[in-house]
């Protein structure tokens, strides 16, 4: 209860929930109960709740939408610091966008294009958020977020908040500063170009399709579950490995597009886990290459 009174204190009883399903807040779908579940309203609170956490030695973890996530079926001991719709504020100003952390991509996306704004079409279809795109850099049919940021704001560990321009980002293929030093995104300033509208919804249109037509949106996933090799594409392993549509339960490699593992409906984070350690091990027997998750793996 002192933990309840503390937490609530900073970001009210409305914001604080106690054993809140995870199943609720990943695109998996899948996920035991977090202690505490917070969704604070701005980044005053934010450094409060992370500050207490630390000095109380209490576990946390910050998320955004859930979209590269797989939490524990046992759950998640400690607080999770939810940055989503308390904290998604977009502005444009001139060819510049202003979004905070808990923005979802979609949202900034369609921003741009009513203001005629090109360069964030290939984020328009990732279901995440815009901290978690930056933290691990996401990408997308030949784009990518440090093509796109200007710079962004983060919270540090010692409890300061900075900016860091896009050079000091460090961004490469699914990595960035902020997730080797456990930065929290607050916001970020995005720069784009002028453009014609009509040939930016005509590009948003035909990468929706791609998407639609070649990934298994109809069932849970959290994205591409492996990170791509070098000189591979772990979908392509997966499948020459001979295991399109392989089962543990209702965990299952797509049969639309091997490089997802999806939630049939049942799935636990445990049958989840076995297919991805069944898949590594046997494309490494096969291949001699070894798969790396992509997804996060949080909780017991």
């Amino acid at each position: 209860m002192d933990l309840f009174r503390e937490l609530t204190a900073v970001s009210g009883e409305q914001n604080v929930l106690r054993n809140e399903p995870m199943s609720r807040h990943t695109t998996f779908r899948i996920g035991g109960p977090a202690d505490y579940f917070v969704t604070p309203t701005d980044k005053e609170e934010i450094k409060k709740i992370i500050k207490f956490c630390r000095e109380a030695q209490i576990p946390f973890y910050v998320i955004g939408n859930g979209s590269n996530l797989l939490v524990g079926d046992r759950g998640y001991r400690g607080v999770i610091i939810q940055i989503f719709k308390q904290m998604s504020k977009i502005d444009v100003d001139g060819e510049q966008i202003a979004a905070q952390a808990g923005a979802l991509l979609s949202k900034v996306a369609s921003a741009a294009l009513d203001a005629s704004l090109t360069g964030f079409e290939f984020a328009s279809g990732i279901p995440g958020t815009l901290g978690g795109a930056l933290r691990m850099n996401a990408g997308a049919y030949g784009g990518e977020m440090k093509q796109v940021v200007r710079s962004a704001d983060v919270l540090t560990p010692d409890g300061e908040i900075i900016t860091l321009t896009v050079d000091e980002l460090g961004m490469g293929y699914r990595t960035s500063v902020i997730s080797k030093n456990d930065y929290v995104v607050i916001d970020a300033i995005l720069q784009l170009k002028k453009g014609n509208q009509e040939e930016i919804q005509a590009q948003m249109a035909d990468l929706r399709e791609r998407r639609v037509s070649k990934q298994p949106l109809e069932y849970g996933s959290a994205g591409s579950t492996f990170k791509r090799p070098e000189g591979y594409f772990a979908g392509k392993l997966i499948d020459d490995a001979g295991l399109r549509g392989f089962r543990v339960g209702d965990a299952q490699v797509s049969e639309k597009h091997c490089g997802f593992v999806i939630n049939r409906g049942n799935a636990t984070a445990a049958e989840v886990l076995e297919l991805m350690r069944i898949v590594t091990e046997r494309v490494e027997e096969k291949f001699g290459v070894r798969l790396q998750p992509e997804v996060r793996c949080i909780g017991e």
